[in-house]
């Protein structure tokens, strides 16, 4: 293996959290319209041999609408919109289930998780969906992440995986994104058509020259729902979100144990890591709709990377709701940081000075002791 090679097997070694991106050719045979139940169980076993270095996994599949066309006799057909969205419905559940087949005689629990390019995009539904990946992986289990074509119209719809798998990276704060593809990566031109196309093992950085050898050259390549230029946009959300992004082949058995054994991949490299780059996200790109005071006793903890209790919060201005991002300040006046409220400005003026322990006696409900988790604030 070459220094970049061991690298990057290294970082798949030791990451915390692994998105992995499956494309409809890959999951369902396109002769049968039926899962490739031989392939999944072979990735099952990979999937198992990386939860057990301590891993987490989150799997982001297509292939609802392709097992929905057989099973509503569609196949073969050009499908209007309610049609593709009548075939999500129908394949949906066939499509967990087969995860579920697959990995449940390690001892896995599948999650079916349904998003919509809304619930990524917005601050609030974002928040809420990461808390929730984020449950499901401390609980052991493997979320399924889908786009939910069953409501998303042209309109709302990210309309490819990769994105969609990108952003799940960044809501997961995960440390590497693989994109298993029809194709080992980024060549210079198209390797199918111009036998002079050079395989690009890293890209550091992502120029304009590369973005466009996604649109033009690598356009058929990865020929799943945008090519290779969804993937480039992918690479950009995730390695800004702190995450290296591969792109290899997946048609072959087991692919993230031939990823480890050198074979060909295109590794995007991150530009941060993601705590990092989600701290950065959260001081830099947010305009915070609210403020609060805090005392000495609760400054010290955050300088510890503890999370903002409501008892060591002394006053709250502006109408913020939870989800919404506000500024902290100390009891000069002085802003020492931001973070993303887990109560809205009403609520949290009833709990501020208050003991974790009593926020459900004083609003009837609890969204968890902490005013601002450690994870979602960041100090100046």
């Amino acid at each position: 293996m070459s220094s970049s090679d061991t690298y990057f097997s290294d970082a798949l070694k030791t990451a915390k959290c692994v998105v992995i991106k499956i494309g409809s050719a890959l999951l369902v045979n396109q002769d049968t319209g039926e899962v490739n139940r031989g392939w999944l169980a072979a990735l099952a076993v990979d999937i198992d041999t990386v939860r057990k270095r301590g891993t987490k996994i989150i799997i982001v599949s297509s292939g609802a609408i392709a097992l929905g066309r057989s099973r509503l006799g569609l196949r073969g057909q050009t499908l209007n919109l309610q049609q593709k969205q009548a075939c999500a419905a129908a394949g949906q559940a066939q499509l967990t289930q087969s995860y579920e087949d697959v990995l449940s005689p390690y001892g896995y629990v599948t999650a079916q998780t349904l998003l919509t390019a809304p619930d990524t995009e917005d601050r609030r539904r974002w928040l809420n969906g990461r808390r929730t990946l984020n449950t499901l992986l401390d609980l052991g289990a493997v979320p399924i992440v889908n786009e939910n074509d069953t409501v998303s119209t042209n309109e709302i719809r990210y309309g490819d995986n990769d994105r969609l798998a990108a952003r799940v990276a960044q809501m997961a704060d995960a440390d590497i994104l693989v994109l298993l593809s029809d194709i080992d990566g980024l060549y210079t031109a198209d390797p199918r058509t111009d036998p002079g196309a050079k395989h690009i093992p890293v890209i550091e950085t992502i120029t304009p020259q590369i973005e466009a050898m996604g649109g033009g050259v690598n356009a058929a390549a990865g020929v799943g729902t945008g090519g290779m230029a969804t993937k480039i946009a992918a690479a950009r959300i995730a390695v800004w979100a702190g995450c290296h992004m591969a792109v290899t082949r997946g048609d072959a058995f087991s692919p993230l144990s031939a990823m480890l054994s050198g074979a060909k991949t295109s590794w995007f490299k991150a530009q941060a890591d993601p705590k990092t780059a989600r701290k950065q996200w959260i001081l830099g790109t947010i305009n915070p709709t609210g403020k609060i005071t805090i005392d000495a006793g609760a400054e010290g903890a955050l300088r510890r990377s503890k999370s903002l209790l409501p008892a060591g919060v002394t006053a709250i201005e502006g109408a913020f709701e939870k989800g919404d991002a506000i500024s902290i300040h100390d009891q000069t006046g002085r802003q020492i940081g931001g973070g993303i409220t887990a109560y809205g400005a009403d609520d949290a003026r009833l709990i501020a000075g208050k003991n974790s322990g009593d926020i459900k006696e004083y609003l009837g409900y609890t969204a968890g002791a902490a005013l601002i988790h450690a994870d979602d604030l960041a100090l100046l």
